[in-house]
C-alpha cells in the first residue's frame, strides 16, 4: 500500500473531528483500501490497545489446538499479587482456577491487565514466553514496525510501541483468520466474573451503527487510543485514533471517522470473492496455466461523485514453476487510483498444479513450439 493520505493527495478535505486525533488511520479491509491517514507510520505507546495482539496470540493459539477454552490456570501467588487491584482487572481470586474462555473475555471486554497476564503466563508458561510469541506473530503478519514488551500494555519504559499501520494489519488479520472466535469474544456490552459486573468501554459499539469492537488504551504517556471495527452494507472498516488529549475527543473523532467512511466512499465489486481474475503461464508443470483466484474478491473504493481514473494490472514472477499447491499464494491484483494510495489484492492458485512427467513436459513442449 502506498503511504500518501487521501487529503493531502486529492486535496480533499479532512474527515470531520479527524484534527481532534494526531494519529488516525482508516482502512477497508474489504477492499484492501486506506481511506484516510495521519501518521500511520509513527511510534506510539499503545497502552491496552497491546491486548489486541494478547487475544490475537491467543486465537491463534485455540485453532491450533495448544490451548482450550476450558482448559483453566491457577494465579501464582507473585503474579497474583503483582497485578491485584492494577489498573484495570477482573478480580481474579488467588489460588482459584479460572478458564481460557473467561480470562479472553476478561481481556477483550474490561482490559482485564490481571488476566491478560496470567493468560500468557498460563498457555506460554512464563510470561516472558508468552511477549517473545507475540512479536514472532507479529512479525508473521507483517507488523514491520511494532514491538511488545508486555502482554497487557502496561507502562515498560517505552519497550512496547506500534503504529497506527500496524494495528490496522493486527485487526485485520483477527478479522479474516478468526471470525467467529471474534464474534464470540470481542464487543460484549459487559462481563462478569467473581461476582463483579463491569462495562466495556468501546466507544462505538451500540453508538455507530454495525460497529463491534475492538479495543481502547490510555496512560497518562500514550494519551488516549483506539482500535475499532464496523461492519455495513458488505463493507468492513478498521480504524485507529491515538494521541488524543481527552476521552471523549478520541470518543468522537472514532464516531466521526467511521460514519465518514462508510457515507463518503461508493464500493463497486470488480471480482467476487472466490472468482478468477486471471490466468499464469505454468513452466514444467502437468498443466501449462493455472487460474488465479482472488478468495476475498476485488473491490474499489470512489469518493461518491467523484470519478477517478482508475489502473489494474497483474503481477507475478512468471512462468510461474510446479508444483503448485491450490490455495498457494502465487500473484498480485495492483490497483492504482487516482489520487489514493496504491494498494494490491492477493491471488492464490485455483487448483493443484503437479510437475510434469515425461509425455506431459513432450506435450508442453509441441505447445509452446506452435504457439
Amino acid at each position: 500500500m502506498g503511504a500518501t493520505p487521501l487529503k493531502e493527495q486529492s486535496g480533499d478535505p479532512a474527515p470531520p473531528g479527524a484534527d481532534a486525533a494526531p494519529i488516525a488511520y482508516l482502512y477497508d479491509v474489504t477492499s484492501g483500501q486506506v481511506l484516510f491517514e495521519r501518521e500511520a507510520g509513527r511510534r506510539f505507546m499503545p497502552a491496552s490497545i497491546t491486548k489486541v495482539m494478547t487475544s490475537f496470540l491467543a486465537f491463534e493459539w485455540l485453532e491450533e489446538g495448544r490451548i482450550a477454552p476450558q482448559q483453566s490456570f491457577t494465579p501464582p501467588d507473585d503474579l497474583w499479587r503483582k497485578w491485584k487491584n492494577v489498573g484495570s482487572t477482573m478480580f481474579l481470586a488467588a489460588n482459584e482456577p479460572v478458564t481460557v474462555d473467561e480470562l479472553i473475555h476478561g481481556v477483550t471486554t474490561v482490559s482485564a491487565n490481571d488476566g491478560a497476564a496470567l493468560l500468557a503466563h498460563g498457555s506460554a508458561g512464563s510470561v516472558e514466553e508468552w511477549v517473545a510469541a507475540m512479536n514472532a506473530k507479529a512479525a508473521e503478519i507483517g507488523m514491520r514496525d511494532s514491538h511488545f514488551g508486555t502482554p497487557n500494555g502496561w507502562m515498560d519504559e517505552g519497550r512496547t510501541f506500534v503504529t497506527a499501520r500496524d494495528l490496522g494489519t493486527l485487526a485485520t488479520a483477527m478479522l479474516r483468520r478468526h471470525p467467529a472466535k471474534y464474534r464470540h469474544f470481542v464487543g460484549k456490552p459487559s462481563f462478569s466474573y467473581n461476582g463483579i459486573s463491569q462495562p466495556n468501554h468501546d466507544p462505538i459499539s451500540g453508538v455507530v451503527r454495525g460497529a463491534d469492537g475492538i479495543k481502547t488504551g490510555f496512560t497518562n504517556q500514550a494519551g488516549y487510543g483506539f482500535l475499532g471495527s464496523a461492519y455495513r452494507d458488505g463493507r468492513r472498516l478498521v480504524l485507529v485514533v491515538a494521541g488524543s488529549p481527552r476521552s471523549r475527543v478520541r470518543d468522537q473523532a472514532a464516531r466521526d471517522l467511521l460514519e465518514w467512511g462508510f457515507a463518503e466512499f461508493d464500493q463497486t465489486a470488480l471480482f467476487g470473492a472466490g472468482a478468477q481474475v486471471a490466468k499464469a503461464r505454468v513452466q514444467g508443470g502437468s498443466q501449462g496455466s493455472v487460474g488465479l483466484v482472488a478468495p476475498d474478491g476485488v473491490f474499489i473504493d470512489l469518493p461518491k461523485g467523484d470519478p477517478r481514473k482508475v489502473e489494474v494490472r497483474l503481477q507475478y514472477e512468471g512462468p510461474l514453476r510446479a508444483p503448485i499447491t491450490k490455495g498457494e499464494l502465487v500473484a498480485r491484483f495492483l490497483v492504482s487510483i487516482e489520487g489514493m494510495p496504491d494498494y494490491e489484492v492477493p491471488l492464490v492458485a485455483e487448483e493443484d498444479v503437479d510437475t510434469a512427467n515425461a509425455f506431459e513436459r513432450a506435450i508442453n513442449g509441441l505447445r509452446s513450439w506452435v504457439s
